[in-house]
């Protein structure tokens, strides 16, 4: 359904220390796409991912669209910014980070076929 949160990221300096932290406190299994790296987390609801190298330290909520390259050029005109959507990540879909017209960062995603049609 467009417009439900859909997928989450969240980056941090160390995944495998945030992959440990969240399997304990909240019973998530998380599912390593490299040793040591990223891994996508399976939740029991939303699908999410966790990433390492970011000082930034942030959870970023991604919310599904049909179109994207649509939906970025709509978050321009409701003065928003939208960076250019991104190659489909296979497995995943493709993704844009984008900030509303006050600077709050949020993410569109446009899930891949196969999650389409799931």
């Amino acid at each position: 359904m467009t417009g439900e949160p859909s997928f989450f990221e969240i980056g941090v300096p160390d995944a495998t220390r945030a992959r440990a932290f969240y399997e304990r406190l909240l019973d998530w299994k998380t599912h390593e796409t490299e040793p040591g790296g990223p891994a996508w987390l399976e939740t029991g609801g939303v699908r999410g991912g966790v990433h390492r190298g970011d000082e930034d330290r942030r959870i970023d909520i991604f919310f599904r669209v049909d179109d994207i390259e649509a939906a970025a050029r709509r978050v321009r005109d409701l003065g928003g910014e939208a960076e250019e959507p991104g190659p489909e990540t296979k497995g995943f879909g493709r993704f844009a980070f984008c900030r509303d017209d006050q600077g709050v960062r949020f993410g569109l995603h446009q899930p891949g076929l196969s999650q389409s049609q799931a």
